[in-house]
């Protein structure tokens, strides 16, 4: 049985496979024995430094098996039982340099070299055929002033742009880069960030997706103002009040982190909306082009697994 013939005129499963999948024109027989292959050389080079005592019963018995490639290559052949993840099919055996995971996440900086140095970092992570997470919160909101020739910074949009283009530019085998950019709510440009791609023709090279709280969801429920700021995590209360904002305006305060007044103090910036009305643009956005995606941060941290583990 031939290759093609083995999908049963599947044009789609065979033209994916064939894309992304296959290495060096190998025949699907071939492909097989390949990632079993190197699944049995990593698990016995693991097997070196493992006491077979120490493990659980499970893993006992594991270790008792003697030709581990026959092993898996059952476990894989004609796609019967389990099958690895896409990026995994693609790089075990690939001489080149191939990544084994499907995303990175990756951060930037509130400076124009770290927000290009992301650039340069996203690219090296798409040629080796890495997709990237991004958040996008820690930049500074647009009318913010900034320390260089010009007095405002035109916010995170402008960036997001930059960011698609770079995933847009950098070609893989088979397939493009990956990209999502995500943005906390309380960020003063989440309004702009989460009704950009409304406009079909901008950051097409990026998922987009908006962290929301449980502070959030609680003023949209109660139709009531929420005051965005930045830094994200800036706790509001410590320097404004709603009545001293105005709506859909960014504020600029000076906050001292010392009491006596002796360190210089970090500017904070504010923008007072109608949380519902944030909370609309959303749905509607997802609802009209299925962006952006929704985050429940405060879910997601209280019931991350990695929670239960020890912290170093």
């Amino acid at each position: 049985m031939t290759t093609k013939n083995y999908f049963e005129d599947d044009d789609l499963a065979f033209d994916a496979w064939k894309a992304k999948y296959q290495l060096n024109n190998e025949t699907l027989e071939e492909f097989f024995e390949r990632i079993a292959s190197e699944f049995a050389r990593l698990d016995n080079f693991k097997r070196d430094s493992l006491m077979p005592e120490a493990l659980s019963e499970y893993g006992q018995e594991r270790f008792k098996i003697e030709n581990l490639k026959d092993h898996f290559l059952n476990l894989f052949k004609d796609f019967k039982y389990i099958l690895p993840g896409g990026s995994v099919l693609a790089g075990l055996g690939n001489p080149k340099p191939v990544s084994l995971s499907n995303c990175y996440v990756i951060e930037t900086g509130d400076s124009v070299g770290e927000i290009f140095d992301s650039a340069k970092n996203m690219a090296e992570i798409y040629k080796r055929r890495g997709g990237v997470g991004l958040d996008l919160s820690v930049l500074r909101p647009a009318g913010a002033a900034v320390n260089n020739a010009a007095n405002t910074t035109g916010g995170v949009v402008p960036f997001m742009e930059l960011y698609s283009q770079t995933t847009n530019t950098i070609g893989q085998e088979g397939r493009r880069g990956a990209l999502m950019l995500s943005i906390d709510i309380n960020h003063p440009d989440s309004p702009q960030f989460v009704t950009i791609k409304q406009d079909l023709t901008k950051v097409t090279g990026a998922n987009v997706s908006v962290r929301l709280n449980s502070e959030f969801m609680k003023a949209v429920e109660e139709d009531a103002d929420y005051i965005l700021r930045w830094p994200c995590d800036f706790d509001k209360n410590k320097l404004v009040k709603s009545e001293d904002l105005s709506y859909n305006n960014l504020s600029e305060f000076l906050y001292y982190t010392s009491s006596d007044f002796t360190q210089e103090p970090i500017k904070v910036y504010f923008k007072k909306i109608k949380a519902k009305e944030l909370w609309d643009s959303i749905i509607h956005c997802a609802w009209n082009s299925a962006e952006p995606g929704i985050l429940f941060w405060d879910n997601i941290l209280d019931n991350d697994p990695a929670s239960v583990y020890k912290k170093f």
